[in-house]
């Protein structure tokens, strides 16, 4: 079992920044990776950052060079920088983990972004 928990979203104006943080309670070289996805309203979830164990990192195209996912290993932490944001970046983001091939989710933060 993997609980992660998500803190740091809120409502930002266009163009600015927020950054997301999720603590897993195992240490996080024990997953196969670690990741962001969002979901907005009547979307389907989308993959928005991930980490590999390696410390290798991917981004879809929509993020790429605005976000950046990072990770403390002596906290069991990852985090997402979140910069240049736009509305269209409103969703609520999960936290994702996988060990051993089951997949473990956060409760979700609401990030909302006004034009």
């Amino acid at each position: 079992q993997v609980q992660l928990v998500e803190s740091g979203g809120g409502l930002v104006q266009a163009g600015g920044s927020l950054r997301l943080s999720c603590a897993a309670s195992v240490s996080i070289f024990r997953l196969n990776a670690m990741g962001w996805y969002r979901q907005a309203p009547e979307k389907q979830r989308e993959l928005v950052a991930r980490i590999s164990r390696d410390g290798s990192t991917n981004y879809p195209s929509a993020v790429k060079d605005r976000f950046t996912i990072s990770r403390d290993n002596a906290q069991s932490t990852v985090y997402l920088q979140m910069n240049s944001l736009k509305p269209e970046d409103t969703g609520v983001y999960y936290c994702h983990a996988n060990l051993y091939g089951f997949d473990y989710w956060g409760q979700g933060t609401q990030v909302t972004v006004s034009s």
